[in-house]
């Protein structure tokens, strides 16, 4: 690797605050805190909305659109009067 062009890479811990889950990994990204971790160093911090822990997706708890519903609605408001 050519030095001097290549961002910062280091061990850093991404927190899922909602569900509680904390992971560490390598990344280029810079954390807004620190946390010390379980093997006893400390690392940047950097806390996401959203992991896998949480996403409805990864869950199941995946919420269903009702379609149906806004259809009939849509026709109620702007669809032609029946006769």
């Amino acid at each position: 690797m050519k030095h001097g062009i290549h961002p910062d890479y280091h061990s850093v811990v991404f927190r899922d605050k909602v569900a509680g889950l904390a992971f560490l990994t390598r990344s280029t990204a810079t954390g807004n805190g620190t946390v010390q971790w379980e093997d006893g160093a400390t690392y940047p911090v950097v806390d996401v909305e959203i992991s896998s822990a949480s996403h409805p997706f990864y869950t199941g708890n995946a919420r269903v659109m009702d379609t149906a519903g806004r259809v009939e609605r849509f026709n109620r408001r702007y669809g032609r009067e029946e006769s």
